[in-house]
């Protein structure tokens, strides 16, 4: 009876530590938007990863940073990925999540670096295609380095930014990229995911000049995560809402494992 209750005692320590191994990363809480067809939940994970849950369907967008991370949510139906480097297209944490019956839209640099189990799963949009698929519609955006080279670290067709069309609201994911004509272009833009940082994508500044540019309802600065630490994203905020009193800056914690 003895060894029993020792061998019992001893599962549970077990137990306990595999449940503190796997028990969910600290995440900033998740917002509401209205659509036509139910609420878009919008849900930060990190740096420019994010979780969408709409019309019975989970969206992740450039899933990054490990498993736990994503725990307690949804698997995926789609995955957006918008860049081949690390920080978008993570092979890691792709492996450690159920992403087998997830449709992955990625464009053609992406799907030449998938691991091969994930070809039948793939769709390819390139910079300026679209797609329509449950119930939304996905488009591709350029997103790139300004000036053009060819040694910049984005080049113009390389990754996608993407304008999704979720019940009647258009939520745009900038990727990596700087202000380029193509964003400031932007119409009738509901939501708005902006990075910036230097010396990968813009500073607090372009960014804001892009944002004010094309007017979102609401907007997320996220992605940002430079060389020299975090940005001013409070700045940002004030840069954006002195010029333009409409446009709702949403400050969220996208780095909470760093505090």
């Amino acid at each position: 009876m003895k060894s029993t209750l020792i061998l019992a005692a001893a599962l549970a320590t077990v137990t306990t530590q595999a449940q503190a191994q796997t028990a969910s990363a600290p995440r900033a809480a998740a917002d509401q938007i209205a659509t036509k067809k139910g609420p878009l939940t919008v849900q930060p994970i990190t740096h420019g990863s994010v979780v969408f849950t709409w019309n019975g369907k989970t969206i992740y967008v450039d899933p990054y940073g490990g498993t736990a991370a994503y725990a307690g949510l949804a698997a995926p139906d789609v995955i957006l990925i918008t860049d081949i480097h690390g920080d978008h297209l993570d092979p890691k944490t792709l492996a450690g999540l159920s992403v087998g019956k997830a449709l992955m839209i990625v464009p053609q640099a992406v799907a030449d670096k998938l691991p091969a189990e994930y070809k039948a799963q793939v769709r390819v949009l390139g910079n300026g295609q679209k797609l329509d698929t449950l119930g939304m519609s996905v488009a591709a955006i350029p997103m790139y380095n300004l000036p053009e080279a060819p040694d910049a670290m984005h080049t113009k067709g390389r990754g996608n930014g993407y304008v999704l069309n979720l019940g009647g609201k258009n939520v745009y994911l900038s990727g990596d990229t700087e202000d380029t004509p193509e964003m400031r272009a932007l119409k009738n833009i509901d939501v708005a995911f902006v990075c910036m940082n230097l010396p990968y994508t813009m500073d607090v500044n372009q960014a804001a000049q892009g944002v004010l540019a094309f007017k979102p309802g609401i907007v997320y600065p996220y992605h940002y995560r430079g060389q020299s630490g975090l940005s001013d994203v409070a700045s940002f905020q004030k840069t954006v809402t002195t010029a333009n009193k409409k446009i709702d800056v949403r400050l969220r914690n996208w780095y909470p494992a760093a505090n």
